[in-house]
């Protein structure tokens, strides 16, 4: 196998692994949120709930959740499970693992805003939503962003374990070919992919970090 033909394979891989990465973001942030939000609710029982949630989600390997995800339904009602369900299952587990950390980090930043921004809302005639989203959210997105940063760096290299329930992103098209050619020549040119992707993912996020950073 040519060199040219190798990349093309691992481009099609890369392709699963944005996939992952993008849906991962935007099924985890939202939910995320909604977490946080029970996390901090002064219902008791919804409160525990949250808690236990993300101890669970943080306390546990993402490839031991990926394969209860897929295999759960099968062991434990018996359904039939289908290979159009790998990716899905790919999607829940990911998904359902990084809202817990992103909830943590929400929780983290609202907690952060002080009661005199409420105060000051309410005077304002602004309702409860209206002050969350208009008045804190923008403060603690400014203020959280690194922590984001990080978890979406590590997202990048989490895609890898996609290959745990044998969807063909990148790694695994790599140690397929490397098995084939019994050649380092396949992780060497992953390594280089990965680290563009995560070099992009980190420039981007610099750049909306330094726009939200209104004090200079």
């Amino acid at each position: 196998m040519n060199l040219s033909t190798m990349l093309q394979q691992l481009g099609g891989g890369m392709l699963i692994s944005l996939e992952i990465f993008v849906l991962t973001l935007v099924f985890s942030m939202p939910l995320g949120l909604v977490v946080a939000f029970a996390r901090m609710s002064k219902i008791a029982p919804l409160r525990w709930i949250a808690k236990f949630y993300i101890s669970i989600m943080r306390g546990t390997p993402l490839m031991l959740q990926l394969m209860m995800v897929y295999f759960g339904p099968y062991y434990l009602f018996g359904v039939r499970i289908s290979t159009t369900y790998r990716m899905i299952a790919v999607m829940i587990g990911f998904a359902i693992n990084y809202a817990a950390y992103f909830a943590e980090i929400y929780r983290g930043g609202i907690e952060s805003i002080g009661v005199g921004q409420y105060e000051a809302a309410k005077l304002l005639g602004y309702n409860k939503t209206q002050t969350f989203f208009h008045i804190i959210f923008p403060q603690v997105m400014k203020r959280i962003l690194p922590s984001v940063t990080n978890e979406v760096i590590t997202l990048v290299k989490d895609t890898s374990l996609a290959f745990v329930l044998a969807v063909a992103e990148m790694f695994t098209i790599a140690k397929q070919i490397a098995a084939a050619q019994t050649s380092m020549v396949p992780y060497i040119a992953a390594f280089v992919i990965y680290y563009i992707f995560n070099f992009i993912v980190a420039m981007a996020m610099e750049k909306i970090e330094e726009k939200m950073n209104y004090y200079k």
